[in-house]
């Protein structure tokens, strides 16, 4: 749906979040994203017991790409509509880690609203984002990625994340997230099921020959410490196609025009602020 005319939303065509997030090619960090989240005990358990992963591994995957393009393309109503329905969504999403792990207790109790769970969903969506931008198509520089930040932090508000846990800036971000890989993450069995479901689902998504492509991503795009905890590999092959998969996205994207390179929603938000100038 186009939306009311001349209706920005939260951002405009003169926000990073527009010139970040329009691109296509960030998908290609949806299964680091993924793997980042699950490797939260209490996130990969919510996964588990209540998102139905097994009967369609990339739901998760689908349904935060739908809400972060409405919500960074979509007027306000479109908006507030996208944040409703995550809530609902999220509402019955509760329960307490059943073992014990590398970082918690069994028993830890768990909820989709609670703030410091919706922190490092966040903080994957915009980390990946940046990084695949800055691997895959341009440099990004540091004032860059803080606007984005700063953009993005509306969208945060909308899902639960509370001014009390917000970084500051992207620097502080950044070292969130590298904090969690050291005292939190643990790439346990939960983690390793929902992961060998994401990178190659049965039955298969995709045709044979590019049915390693997400693991390839992914092994490319996480931390070191991360792609070892997954077991994925990154032997010189996989470093090698790694570099020419970049190689060849550098060359081709610049040269694309914007109906393939750019998501539709990015589209339809230009023609509804360009049909209130007519």
């Amino acid at each position: 749906m186009p939306g009311a005319a001349g209706d920005p939303g939260l951002f405009g065509p003169g926000s990073t979040a527009w010139r970040i997030a329009r691109e296509r090619t960030v998908l290609a960090g949806g299964p680091a994203a993924l793997l980042l989240q699950v490797a939260h005990p209490l996130i990969g358990e919510g996964v588990r017991a209540h998102s139905g992963f097994a009967a369609d591994p990339l739901r998760r995957l689908r349904g935060t790409l739908d809400a972060v393009l409405t919500v960074t393309f979509g007027d306000l109503a479109q908006v507030r509509a996208a944040g409703d329905l995550v809530a609902r969504r999220h509402r019955p999403v509760r329960g307490t880690l059943p073992d014990d792990g590398a970082s918690l207790p069994a028993g830890t109790p768990y909820s989709a609203r609670d703030p410091e769970l919706a922190l490092w969903v966040f903080a994957t969506l915009v980390w990946t984002a940046l990084e695949v931008t800055e691997i895959l198509l341009r440099p990004v520089t540091p004032g860059e990625r803080d606007a984005y930040y700063r953009d993005m932090t509306q969208f945060a508000r909308l899902f639960d994340v509370t001014e009390e846990v917000l970084p500051a800036d992207y620097d502080a971000l950044e070292r969130y997230v590298h904090e969690q890989i050291h005292t939190v993450l643990d790439v346990g069995s939960t983690a390793h099921l929902i992961s060998g479901q994401i990178l190659a689902p049965d039955p298969p998504l995709v045709a044979r020959p590019l049915r390693g492509v997400p693991s390839l991503l992914a092994a490319g795009l996480l931390p070191p410490t991360l792609r070892d905890a997954y077991a994925l590999p990154w032997r010189r092959r996989e470093q090698l196609a790694f570099a020419v998969l970049r190689r060849v996205v550098r060359i081709l994207v610049p040269v694309l025009p914007g109906s393939v390179r750019y998501w539709p929603h990015y589209r339809v938000a230009r023609e509804r602020l360009a049909g209130a100038a007519v």
